[in-house]
């Protein structure tokens, strides 16, 4: 990279979500408020299901590390987000671009798989529950966990690496409200065919191994509930999965809407508004539906006020 590209790419310009002036407030009192519901969400279910002894088995420790992630990936792009609101010129600096391009690219890949990984724990809580203690030890959970870290971690630097690596342009006007690969991409002069065809196989590979295992897992899962004679048994079953079925319901048909657009319709203004939806919407909902639908939470809640 040359000296005139380091010296234009001290920073870069956030378009933000809208120019238009007159919705800069009421956009940044409700995405506050968004965020907000979001970070006390999603804190309250890891603090929830770490103090609570009764939420200490499998399925709770997914939902806790899905809770973090939600966090995660929602505060990595949210408070820069919601300064662009109240900022004449919105800039984020070379360094801080590539860290928030990172950070968001670990937590949203991490989510898909930990999605899988509370799909399987499902089909085993349902179809071999005598041996769910022994299928789903402590070891086994941690692995679960630990893979989708590791290798959302390791793409992460891939894909950042080699957009920060290659030549940019002079313009640094970024068509998002945060630093996003496929905006990077478009101000780079260097050929980015490598660049593409790694978001494309690994994108493709991420959504469609992930969903293979929720699909796959629920088909077996389904199959064993219609096996069950007991009305109340099969009521159970449901009800374990009916969460579960919603967050992958919502954030997947978000994904497949973004990606699988025909490119006579891909716009730069309609992955903002999935954007908007999956870094903030999707982790302010996924506590409410855990704990609005699920007993063992709210009683978990009731205990804790009650001690309070």
């Amino acid at each position: 990279m040359d000296t005139q590209n380091r010296t234009l790419l001290n920073e870069f310009i956030l378009t933000g979500i809208t120019d238009i002036a007159e919705l800069q407030a009421p956009l940044f009192g409700m995405f506050l408020l968004i965020y907000i519901i979001s970070v006390v969400g999603n804190m309250g279910m890891i603090i929830l299901t770490q103090m609570d002894s009764r939420l200490q088995t499998p399925m709770y420790f997914f939902l806790r590390h899905l809770a973090f992630i939600d966090l995660g990936y929602s505060t990595a792009v949210g408070p820069k987000m919601l300064g662009s609101f109240i900022v004449k010129q919105n800039t984020i600096s070379y360094k801080c671009c590539a860290t928030q391009l990172a950070f968001f690219i670990t937590f949203i890949i991490s989510e898909l798989f930990i999605l899988s990984a509370m799909a399987y724990d499902r089909y085993v809580a349902i179809c071999n529950p005598l041996l769910y203690t022994v299928v789903m030890s402590q070891k086994v959970c941690w692995v679960l966990v630990a893979i989708p870290y590791l290798y959302s971690a390791f793409l992460s630097l891939l894909t950042t690496i080699k957009i920060f690596i290659s030549s940019f342009c002079g313009i640094n006007v970024i068509s998002h409200f945060y630093c996003d690969s496929l905006p990077l991409l478009t101000l780079l002069c260097s050929s980015t065919r490598d660049i593409e065809l790694i978001i494309l196989i690994f994108s493709a590979f991420n959504l469609v191994s992930s969903l293979l295992i929720v699909l796959l897992s629920y088909m077996l899962i389904l199959k064993a509930i219609l096996r069950m004679n007991s009305a109340e048994g099969r009521q159970k079953a449901f009800s374990t999965c009916g969460s579960h079925l919603m967050t992958v319901t919502v954030l997947y048909g978000t994904l497949f809407f973004m990606y699988l657009q025909p490119k006579s319709n891909h716009s730069f203004d309609t992955d903002k508004m999935a954007s908007v939806f999956y870094t903030l919407v999707i982790p302010m909902l996924n506590p409410m539906i855990y704990s609005l639908k699920n007993k063992e939470v709210k009683a978990a809640l009731y205990r804790i006020r009650k001690y309070l």
